[in-house]
């Protein structure tokens, strides 16, 4: 309920329940992928990478959403509406952590706001610790999540996939893909195709408004999202302004929907810029 009740001023409507083509109902190979568990709207399956024998190297693991056309799901940071997936590994066996990683998503435009997510499915790849490597690992996950079409509806999932090092996995090529779009880290200032080039605030507006310039190379759209340094910021999506120098592409942002008493100053933001099929992330504070 306290899920359902995040979703704020989404509407949630009835939607009936379907059997989707793409749902398999029989389990998969345990060293490939768990049975997938969801509706005609969207499902959800554990899969698993290749992954070295060599000492206590993370075992390689994702999470695999699959969406009905029309229909998306949220980013870690979903932008001007939505909540973002949650994700509860405690009943996994032998695991230390389990690190998920966010490829890159797409902004929506919702008509009244910018919302960031993923079309068409995604697969969002895990980094799993085992407690101790020489023992078996069993991936649990708990997931709580929220798909949109015209209506926006909380979904659910419960799934398992046990590990093991050195296995070989079908899914391994899958789950490679989504770890390449992984955005990569990155500085302000660098020099690549695709960089950060400046972070500033507008003239005159000292801590209420940021201009952010970005270099990709020629022809390619790009993108830019910016995050808070607590889930409580509610930064809103960079939009595109004239202005920029030549050679490089400007966004601009207030800093609006700030927690109650927060201070910009000194805080650290967190830019995903992405441009074709490449993706940077960044760290800067607001000095």
């Amino acid at each position: 309920m306290e899920y359902m009740n995040a979703m704020g001023s989404r509407q949630i409507g009835a939607v009936g329940l379907g059997v989707a083509a793409f749902l398999i109902a029989a389990h998969a190979h345990a060293a490939d992928g768990s049975a997938w568990d969801g509706d005609a709207r969207s499902a959800v399956r554990l899969i698993a990478g290749n992954t070295q024998s060599v000492g206590d190297a993370p075992l390689r693991a994702g999470i695999e959403i699959r969406l009905a056309p029309g229909w998306k799901t949220y980013w870690r940071y979903p932008g001007d509406s939505g909540v973002p997936p949650r994700f509860d590994f405690a009943g996994s066996t032998n695991v230390e952590r389990a690190t998920v990683e966010w490829p890159t998503p797409h902004r929506f435009d919702d008509g009244g706001g910018q919302s960031i997510g993923y079309s068409k499915g995604v697969v969002l790849p895990v980094q799993v610790q085992a407690k101790d490597a020489t023992k078996p690992v069993t991936l649990r996950l708990k997931l709580e999540y929220a798909i949109c079409e015209k209506l926006c509806v909380p979904a659910e999932a419960s799934l398992e996939l046990p590990l093991a090092a050195g296995a070989e996995s079908s899914t391994n090529e899958t789950l490679a893909a989504a770890e390449s779009r992984v955005p990569k880290p990155a500085s302000v200032g660098d020099s690549a195709l695709l960089a950060v080039r400046s972070v500033h605030e507008e003239p005159g507006a000292r801590f209420t408004r940021v201009i952010v310039d970005v270099a990709a190379p020629a022809g390619e759209q790009v993108d830019l999202f910016a995050e808070g340094p607590s889930p409580e910021w509610a930064l809103p999506v960079p939009m595109p302004i004239a202005g920029a120098p030549s050679g490089l592409q400007r966004f601009a942002f207030d800093l609006d929907g700030l927690p109650p008493g927060a201070d910009p100053h000194g805080a650290v933001l967190t830019l995903t810029a992405a441009a074709g099929r490449s993706a940077i992330e960044v760290k800067t504070k607001l000095e």
